[in-house]
């Protein structure tokens, strides 16, 4: 007993802590944190860039004056030469006229997604020349690429010049797979 008294005696001016008198274990608060930006920040690059298309870092440049054209295996000559004359109504068309090559790059996706929904065979995007540009026909040299990265681009060609000539193209897209179903079901039903 006299041990018990002793201790009693010892404790007898101390106060218990409360819990916002502890002290946080802080290399546990700085690894949470450290966590949380770095979860952060890999959703920021995912939401940033899912956009399929190069970067213009990686374009290769064309003349402001060549003629673009590009057509996937199995396009046949006559579709591509009706194309070309700009024989194909086209339901709709971009204009990138004062887009930066960022708001040019999300615009073409956009747009090529906007024309598979609304079952689009046939369309226009207008680029421009880029005479005056430095470099020259920067956006031009873009969407020739994009639209080849592009699997529903099935052709593209410089336009005539009723429609925009060499600061143009007509884009051949592929039929959506709700168009194709479509087609299935309606050969189906002449057998």
């Amino acid at each position: 007993m006299k041990d018990d008294d002793q201790f009693a005696d010892f404790l007898d001016g101390v106060k218990p802590l409360t819990s916002s008198d502890t002290i946080p274990d802080q290399h546990r608060q700085m690894a949470r944190q450290q966590a949380l930006a770095r979860q952060q920040a890999a959703m920021a690059v995912s939401a940033k860039d899912d956009n399929p298309l190069s970067d213009e870092q990686a374009i290769e440049l064309v003349d402001p004056l060549d003629m673009l054209e590009f057509h996937r295996p199995g396009v046949q000559h006559g579709v591509l030469k009706k194309l070309r004359l700009g024989h194909y109504q086209s339901h709709m068309k971009l204009d990138l006229h004062r887009h930066t090559v960022a708001e040019a790059r999300q615009a073409v996706v956009s747009f090529i997604a906007k024309c598979q929904q609304q079952q689009v065979r046939s369309a226009i995007i207008v680029h421009g020349l880029g005479l005056k540009g430095n470099p020259p026909a920067k956006l031009k040299s873009c969407v020739n690429q994009w639209l080849r990265q592009l699997p529903q681009v099935m052709a593209f060609h410089s336009c005539q010049k009723a429609d925009g000539g060499l600061g143009a193209v007509y884009v051949l897209l592929s039929k959506s797979a709700e168009a194709k179903q479509q087609n299935r079901e309606r050969f189906q039903q002449r057998r």
